[in-house]
């Protein structure tokens, strides 16, 4: 099977929330709790989206962000970037490493679903190209 979704996200009270709303809108969810076991995870796993945490352990969202942009496999990958820091400099760093989306938490359950919802039509379109 294929994996839909991986968050990368280190508190467990906001994983547990996006867990069971991405699994309530029927997609597949996979997570992990810092930035070295994020990048891992997407070279092993291969998902369509990754919901990705700026204030990560070992590694920061950002830091992830860069690495995979740098990837051959993972350049492409719609990374939906979630901060309790919404200050403007952080969202531009966002765009400017490759972020695909940006959500300020706290957020709406709706505003992921439909951005998640989004990412994954981008990331259908471009897995037709390949």
């Amino acid at each position: 099977m294929t994996l839909d979704i991986l968050i990368a996200e280190d508190e467990l009270g906001i994983l547990a929330s996006l867990d069971f709303i991405l699994k309530r809108a029927g997609w597949s969810v996979q997570s992990v709790f810092d930035g070295q076991a994020a990048i891992e995870s997407v070279k092993k796993l291969s998902p369509k989206v990754l919901v990705l945490d700026v204030m990560l352990p070992k590694k920061s969202g950002f830091e992830v962000l860069k690495h995979l942009r740098k990837e051959s496999e993972s350049k492409d990958l719609p990374i939906l970037i979630l901060t309790a820091k919404g200050q403007k400099r952080d969202k531009e760093l966002a765009k400017e490493l490759g972020a695909t989306a940006f959500i300020t938490k706290p957020y709406a359950n709706v505003e992921v679903v439909e951005t998640v919802r989004s990412l994954l039509h981008k990331s259908k379109d471009i897995q037709g190209l390949k």
